[in-house]
């Protein structure tokens, strides 16, 4: 189940959200819109880096009936993406989302064999979505 807080004018569609989310996890995961402003003061305060990024996650203490955890998205890095790739917004939403909720789930594309990638890779495919953040941030 998913806890959407869009705080932008940036419309997006949930269903295949929802649905990934529902294939990963039953727990319910806070997913928040906000903009670069936002974004900059949650990745300094949480992360000590002063700019904005794409996504953020920040998963929960796990115990029992604990929601998953949050996911932080930038709708501006939605949008130019999506256009410098000419795909959707909605695309890369969902592009956006799936690496954040695998943070969530443990997955690390900074320190592991390449685990991450391959469940995004997984799940792109499943969800018939184009290529994965980490696929094209790679090389």
């Amino acid at each position: 189940m998913i806890e959407f807080d869009n705080r932008t004018s940036l419309t997006l569609q949930i269903e295949t959200i929802e649905a990934i989310a529902s294939s990963l996890s039953n727990k319910e995961i806070e997913l928040i819109i906000t903009d670069e402003n936002e974004m900059r003061e949650i990745n300094k305060t949480h992360r000590n880096i002063d700019k904005a990024t794409d996504v953020l996650s920040f998963p929960y203490e796990e115990m029992p009936l604990s929601p998953l955890g949050s996911i932080v998205i930038c709708s501006s890095f939605i949008q130019e993406k999506s256009k410098e790739l000419g795909h959707t917004n909605d695309d890369e939403f969902a592009l956006l989302f799936i690496h954040g909720v695998l943070h969530l789930l443990g997955y690390d594309h900074e320190v592991d064999d390449g685990e991450m990638r391959e469940e995004e890779a997984k799940i792109i495919k499943d969800f018939n979505l184009p290529q994965s953040l980490i696929i094209r941030t790679e090389g």
